[in-house]
């Protein structure tokens, strides 16, 4: 990994030279992204910088909004040069954009600024020529990058697996490599995309950049797996991370790859329990993708479950799709579910089971006065066969419900849009 490191110093400092050599010769602005359009390098500026070029230059990447527009016009999938649009509204100028492309593979994008006078003949063939240079430094780095992540890949895939053998000799590999640390805290999220059209290998590049931040943080150190549609993430803290930082660490995710892939595409994302050890990592995992399923098949979830707050589902989820299906629903409830017009029967169970079998509190929180609530409990007692003061029986009940809850989201439920956030 240190080897890796050193070359991609050395590759930075001549893509850098590259940039800043045509900058100079047209005297414009040159910037040099990555295929989700996060700065690589860039030119100083020569008076034609825009509102979108100095907030990547002060943040260190383009506002989500900026990279939406610019990945939504097919930059990354083009094949020849074009000129990207300008947006009056985001600040962003006319831009001169060259896809760098080497053997079959997308590295990024070249990008001039494309204001005032247009680009002359020799212009455009000295930004095609130092694109065909880019291209070779970049797909020279890309070798030894794919090479390192496909090492990392490989271990962290066996050491979230089913094999023991090789867990432990991953578990090893990481701590002697200086990978990962083995503890004292321990997460494994499973990220996953579906329902996407586009070219091959664009999720796989989407959720690498989505996770790309988490693999070091100021409490945390992390190695993500990657596959076509799905990845792993392996983070030891430092301290043991609370649900809400976790949460908003899953809705970076998400937003990132929206803003990556575009608002179609159904991400959803599954936190695991937390655990004292590396070794112990594939139990993290397996609940992860526990959590995972929750979140598909739970729209209310937003696309995002944490095992240690799934309670009771945790349990159901275990079971295969083929298992969980109305047949699990207890015999009293479905009797109360399928009488016509119990609707409001439900919605009284459903709240009276919720505040822990507290009549005032259920009365309050329905707004009926006690002797109505009284009535209607008689009768879900009378329909179900069960009693209500026997704590067996309402959990038969509660467990019930949440099992309907499951079954009427279904198994491919798209998960709704996290609720926007102040970032």
């Amino acid at each position: 990994m240190q080897r890796w490191n050193q070359r991609s110093r050395s590759g930075g400092e001549a893509l850098q030279t590259l940039v800043d050599g045509l900058a100079e010769e047209l005297g414009r602005s040159v910037v040099l992204d990555d295929p989700l359009v996060r700065m690589v390098c860039t030119s100083r500026h020569f008076g034609d910088e825009d509102r979108v070029r100095v907030r990547t230059l002060l943040q260190g990447i383009a506002d989500d909004e900026a990279i939406r527009y610019v990945l939504s016009q097919g930059v990354a999938q083009w094949t020849r040069p074009g000129v990207l649009p300008g947006r009056d509204d985001l600040g962003l100028q006319p831009r001169y954009c060259v896809p760098v492309r080497e053997r079959g593979h997308m590295l990024g994008i070249l990008m001039v600024v494309a204001a005032g006078e247009p680009l002359t003949a020799a212009e455009t063939a000295a930004i095609d020529r130092v694109a065909r240079a880019v291209a070779i430094e970049m797909y020279a780095e890309q070798l030894a990058s794919d090479d390192d992540e496909e090492q990392i890949r490989r271990l962290v895939n066996q050491l979230v697996g089913s094999d023991s053998a090789r867990r432990c000799a991953a578990h090893q590999r990481l701590l002697d490599d200086g990978l990962l640390p083995a503890g004292p805290h321990v997460v494994v999220t499973s990220v996953a995309v579906s329902d996407q059209r586009g070219p091959s290998g664009q999720i796989a590049v989407a959720l690498r950049g989505a996770l790309e931040p988490f693999r070091q943080t100021r409490t945390a150190r992390g190695l993500a797996a990657v596959e076509q549609d799905r990845a792993v993430l392996v983070q030891v803290f430092e301290r043991e991370p609370a649900a809400e930082d976790l949460e908003q660490q899953c809705r970076a995710v998400v937003r990132s790859l929206r803003t990556f892939l575009g608002p179609e595409p159904a991400a959803v994302v599954g936190v695991g329990g937390r655990r004292t050890a590396l070794a112990d990592a594939w139990i993290s995992h397996d609940q992860a993708r526990v959590a995972a399923r929750a979140a598909r098949r739970l729209p209310r979830l937003e696309g995002i479950a944490d095992w240690e707050r799934l309670g009771e589902y945790a349990v159901f989820l275990q079971l295969p799709d083929s298992a969980l299906n109305a047949s699990l629903l207890p015999v009293p409830l479905r009797r109360l579910l399928d009488g016509g017009g119990n609707a409001r029967l439900e919605e009284t169970l459903r709240c009276f089971l919720e505040n822990a079998g507290s009549v005032p509190k259920t009365a309050e929180a329905l707004e009926v006065h006690r002797t109505s609530l009284y009535y209607r409990l008689r009768q879900i007692q009378e329909i179900t066969g069960l009693d209500l003061d026997d704590g067996a029986h309402r959990l038969v009940l509660h467990m019930g419900l949440r099992l309907r809850d499951l079954l009427e989201a279904g198994p491919e439920a798209a998960p709704k849009p996290p609720v926007a956030t102040e970032r």
